[in-house]
C-alpha cells in the first residue's frame, strides 16, 4: 500500500505539512493528483453530498472546478491528534455569470497509519463577494505562509 507522509501519529510540525500539502494539491485543480492522498474507499461528506471511494471523488472534483472557476485556496490548522486533523479554510471562486464567492468551512480528516486520508467531512458557507474584494488569487506565495486566515 502506498504511503503519504507525513504519517501518524501527528505531532504540530507533521499536522502543518499535512495540511499544505492539501492545500497545494487542491490548489493545483487536479482531481486525480488530489483523489490519490485519500484511500480506495474514503468516505466523504461535503456539505450535503455524500461520497465513497476515489472514483466518487474524482468526479466530484471535476464538477466542483467546472463550475468554481479560478478557485484559489487557504487551508489553516485548526487542531490535530495522533491520526486526525481538523481544518478551516477559505476559498475564493467565481461562477459563469462572473460573480465572486468566499467560501468559509471546516474539514475533519481521519487518517490511516500509511497518511492516507481515509474520512473527511467539510461544512461549507458561501458568501459572495465583490471581484475587488478577492484576496485569494492563487497558490499561497512564501510570504504568506502560516498567516492566519481572517474571520471576514
Amino acid at each position: 500500500m502506498e504511503a503519504r507522509p507525513p504519517l501518524p501519529p501527528f505531532d504540530e510540525a507533521g499536522a502543518l505539512r499535512k495540511v499544505r500539502a492539501a492545500e497545494d494539491a487542491w490548489n493545483t485543480r487536479d482531481p486525480e493528483r488530489v483523489a490519490r492522498a485519500y484511500t480506495e474507499d474514503s468516505v466523504w461528506r461535503n456539505r450535503d453530498t455524500f461520497l465513497r471511494g476515489r472514483e466518487e471523488i474524482v468526479a466530484f472534483l471535476r464538477a466542483k472546478w467546472d463550475r468554481e472557476l479560478d478557485y484559489a485556496l487557504r487551508k489553516e490548522l485548526w487542531s490535530f491528534g495522533p491520526q486526525r486533523i481538523a481544518v478551516r479554510f477559505q476559498y475564493e471562486w467565481h461562477d459563469a455569470a462572473g460573480q465572486c464567492w468566499r467560501s468559509h468551512g471546516n474539514e475533519m480528516w481521519e487518517f490511516t497509519a500509511q497518511g492516507l486520508m481515509s474520512r473527511r467531512e467539510a461544512s461549507i458557507n458561501d458568501v459572495p463577494i465583490a471581484r475587488q474584494d478577492r484576496r485569494i488569487l492563487g497558490p499561497r506565495p512564501a510570504d504568506e505562509d502560516r498567516t492566519p486566515l481572517p474571520l471576514r
